[in-house]
């Protein structure tokens, strides 16, 4: 049996892989996904994605399905439980973020319709598709994430510079940066097997 070229950042581990195969760079247009991903960006800085992808579900249960509007809510006892759950990161200046960001989501959009129509605007709806060829050609942020993070900054989110939103981008299919090696790279371009 033939294995998968992946991009190299996949490495061996099966959740890894999985997340590299199957959701990684595919464009993203559920509010409720999209809004997941940037707090869980947020809460990445300065750790491995691994460490936050075997947390996610642990995150989903104690960020109440990322639901906004339930997190937006959220009073010191909840910012104590959150300090207290082994199962997240438990920092205070993260777990601060995702409670004012739920409430800047909210905002934007009263504002902007949704976080699905306000992001896929930055790029009139269609992925910006590079052609790396290996992973030191990848920017770690671009004039597109310097953008789009000074304007939810003005907006009033938190972990949100330039670096932390290019991977976000990247995760949420915004940007392909799927090596062209690798098999994810032609399909989610619309040039190969979906």
């Amino acid at each position: 049996m033939k294995q998968k070229t992946r991009c190299t950042w996949a490495g061996e581990q099966p959740l890894m892989q999985a997340y590299h195969d199957e959701e990684w760079g595919r464009p993203q247009h559920d509010d409720r996904v999209l809004f997941e991903f940037l707090i869980l960006e947020g809460a990445q800085a300065g750790l491995s994605w691994s460490t936050i992808l075997n947390k996610r579900d642990n995150y989903r249960r104690a960020f109440h399905q990322f639901d906004p509007k339930k997190i937006a809510r959220y009073g010191d006892k909840d910012r104590e439980r959150l300090m207290g759950d082994a199962g997240i990161v438990r920092n205070r200046l993260k777990i601060g973020a995702a409670i004012g960001n739920a409430q800047a989501y909210l905002e934007l959009c009263r504002t902007e319709g949704s976080l699905d129509a306000w992001l896929w605007r930055w790029v009139d709806g269609k992925p910006v598709v590079n052609r790396w060829t290996s992973m030191g050609q990848v920017p770690a942020r671009t004039e597109l994430s310097d953008r789009i993070s000074k304007d939810l900054q003005k907006r009033g989110f938190k972990f949100v510079g330039s670096t932390i939103i290019y991977a976000y981008l990247q995760a949420v299919g915004v940007v392909n940066d799927h090596l062209v090696g690798c098999f994810c790279h032609a399909r989610l371009s619309g040039r190969g097997k979906k």
